[in-house]
């Protein structure tokens, strides 16, 4: 079909042709065209319809962020692209276009229902993120290799699947090859598989399928644990304290500090080092499990304070509604008695008794909103006093352990300059000589080259502590201003959404009331 385009210019999709869509699929009757007088906002849109359109490139449907199905068959689109703002898509047609490659579709996790029927596509690729895959159509390609097929076992909800008129439908094995290396699937080509041609196509198959999944297997595992092991990083590191279950601290002083490979030749150095390690890498342990400790108390109490703020915001806002429910079914009968009424002193008399409700209902649910403000900002200083306590406590316990690393360090840089001296000492007495590493001699040039040696290594094993430190401090202590600058910035934000709120619902009935004196003054 899209062969009909060659000889007219490609389209592109603007805000014109756009308006002109969601016009045009929009609501019918009286419905229609109050949305054809006060617009309908894209994001609101769910349904989309470009189809026959002659488009080239997919682009300028951002704003369609309700968007569950779109439909761009029968254009000339030669790429997918412009899509990973739409991750509400359930159902998408990109049927009998020009696209030779699957890609452009990992935010599209929601996606059911797959349409590349008609089209220029040689593999299935780069569909990993499409984990609700359930009907995919990718009849009428360039597909020529059944092994192809292998990729489709990743989508276990995939139910239907259409191949025909792709090359690989003319191989002998086909009709067995799918229903045996895809064994969920139910229909295939617009058929249902029975249960007979299923059972005959596994045994068929049933060593090469059987040695497939122990590789799946295998390979599941695989990820499985690499993927625990990124959680496990994620949280250390939102605890600050990754790395510091082990060695990880103490491996990093050692190897980038330039010293280290010649004081590690002195006599006896190795040892020592081997006992300062398991020492410091102890109290790292315990930096790491209260680190962790720390990370789940701040966590715990934010939870908490959410929990708390969530309802009182709730019990806030079920009052309001009981109030507009009250002044809806008073006044609601009302309002639509004062259409009827011809007397103008009575109607003047009963639309200001309901401008008089109307005043009332604003100022009860301003003072809801108010007692609310009054009540989320107590609980606020309640969870800044809380969490600056919690805070405060495990910075001073942090501190604490990492004035015993330094106190380690000290105590071995000392004994490493003790040792460093005695060598020196025994060189210049030429006792040891010949036990002495050709890369040791320029060290002991003179005394103040063994010192300033020693000294080097040792402030390169403070400033990695004290970094340790800082981004453990600084990190909690950030952590905590920024939760309360977010935290006061979100009530500012929804103390005036509901402010807002409050003035239009009450504006539109002050409007009614406003065209109903109009009317009367005419």
């Amino acid at each position: 079909m899209n062969r009909l385009y060659k000889t007219i210019a490609p389209s592109v999709i603007d805000d014109e042709m756009l308006e002109e869509a969601v016009k045009k699929q929009g609501p019918s009757g009286r419905a229609g065209q109050i949305a054809q007088l006060e617009g309908i906002d894209f994001k609101d849109v769910h349904n989309l319809q470009l189809d026959y359109r002659n488009i080239l490139k997919i682009d300028n449907l951002w704003r369609f962020k309700s968007l569950t199905k779109l439909q761009l068959d029968n254009n000339v689109i030669e790429k997918i692209e412009g899509l990973k703002t739409l991750t509400n898509l359930v159902w998408l047609d990109l049927s009998f276009n020009n696209i030779e490659m699957i890609e452009g579709v990992d935010e599209l996790v929601k996606l059911e229902d797959l349409s590349l029927y008609s089209n220029r596509i040689t593999n299935l690729e780069n569909m990993n993120s499409l984990v609700n895959l359930q009907i995919f159509s990718i009849g009428k390609n360039h597909i020529s290799k059944l092994e192809t097929i292998i990729y489709l076992r990743r989508f276990k909800r995939l139910r239907t699947v259409n191949l025909a008129g792709n090359p690989i439908c003319e191989n002998e094995r086909y009709s067995m090859y799918i229903p045996a290396y895809l064994p969920n699937l139910m229909y295939l080509d617009f058929r249902l598989i029975d249960k007979t041609t299923k059972e005959m196509a596994l045994e068929m198959h049933r060593s090469a399928v059987a040695n497939l999944v122990y590789q799946e297997d295998v390979t599941f595992k695989k990820h499985e644990r690499i993927r625990l092991q990124e959680e496990e990083l994620a949280l250390h590191k939102a605890a600050y304290v990754e790395y510091l279950n082990g060695p990880g601290l103490f491996n990093t002083m050692i190897s980038e500090d330039p010293e280290a490979p010649k004081l590690l030749m002195l006599p006896g150095v190795p040892e020592f080092v081997e006992i300062y390690k398991s020492e410091f890498t102890n109290i790292c342990q315990k930096l790491f499990d209260y680190g962790l400790k720390g990370f789940n108390m701040r966590e715990t109490e934010l939870e908490h304070f959410l929990e708390c703020l969530g309802e009182a915001i709730e019990d806030n806002q079920q009052k309001g509604v009981k109030a507009i429910k009250e002044f809806e079914e008073k006044n609601k009968e009302l309002f639509g008695e004062l259409q009827h009424i011809t007397d103008a002193d009575n109607l003047e008399t009963m639309i200001k008794n309901f401008r008089e409700e109307i005043d009332q209902l604003w100022s009860k649910l301003m003072n809801l909103e108010m007692q609310l403000v009054d009540q989320l900002e107590e609980t606020m200083r309640d969870f800044e006093r809380n969490i600056s306590e919690i805070v405060s406590t495990y910075v001073e316990n942090v501190q604490a352990l990492i004035a015993q690393c330094r106190d380690l360090e000290n105590h071995h840089n000392e004994n490493m300059l003790e040792i460093a001296m005695s060598s020196y000492d025994k060189m210049g007495k030429n006792e040891g000589d010949e036990e002495m590493p050709e890369e040791l001699r320029a060290l002991f040039i003179d005394k103040d080259t063994v010192i300033n040696t020693v000294n080097a290594s040792h402030d390169l094993h403070l400033l990695k502590i004290d970094n340790q430190e800082d981004k453990m401090v600084t990190r909690a202590n950030g952590w905590a201003a920024d939760m309360i600058d977010k935290l006061h910035t979100d009530e500012i934000n929804r103390n005036r959404k509901r402010v807002l709120e409050i003035n239009i619902y009450l504006s539109h009935w002050k409007d009614e009331l406003d065209f109903l004196e109009l009317q009367e003054t005419t």
